[in-house]
């Protein structure tokens, strides 16, 4: 990376290439999801649910000890870490598309008020993890090239939206399977 700090636009092919991918993993999910039957009354978390919860709780953690890393300007083991946060939720990505392409989505059995905590928790975070994708990969783009100002700004927004996204996937792969 270099550490000059680059200011203007974004390379157009790096646009459309991000912007590309974050279609086709947006369309990707949705295919799976709502394409796909689904399997009512799962109640046993497959081997996939349960690596995607992991691999989500890692990246989770990654994106965390580099966040602590880059505050105690400590940017070689920043680097380490949120590539291993977003090779991390790469992998999630691909063992949720086949977990998904196995089972279709599986309805949340809970009712009443723990029903209405699930949905709070799912909306935003679907909502969310379709736009941490371009997000991510435009704050990794930008420190990469070492426009490190416009990395920064845009890290400011990605960090607290991936963690999110991450947290809140384990959460309601708990919810789904051990409530």
């Amino acid at each position: 990376m270099s550490s000059q700090a680059a200011v203007g636009s974004d390379n157009p092919r790096a646009k459309q290439v991000i912007y590309g991918l974050s279609v086709f993993v947006s369309l990707a999910v949705a295919a799976v999801i709502y394409l796909v039957p689904s399997t009512e009354g799962a109640r046993a978390p497959s081997a996939l649910a349960s690596v995607n919860a992991a691999l989500n709780g890692a990246a989770g953690c990654f994106l965390v000890a580099g966040f602590v890393f880059v505050k105690r300007r400590q940017l070689d083991a920043h680097r380490r870490c949120m590539l291993t946060a977003f090779g991390l939720s790469s992998l999630f990505l691909v063992t949720y598309l086949l977990h998904h392409a196995q089972v279709g989505s599986v309805p949340f059995q809970g009712t009443g008020v723990v029903r209405t905590v699930y949905l709070a928790l799912l909306l935003p975070h679907i909502v969310l993890a379709a736009v941490i994708v371009p997000l991510a990969l435009f704050t990794i783009y930008r420190g990469w090239t070492g426009r490190l100002e416009l990395h920064r700004k845009v890290a400011r927004i990605t960090l607290p939206l991936w963690l999110y996204v991450s947290a809140s996937g384990v959460t309601i792969y708990w919810m789904l399977y051990h409530l």
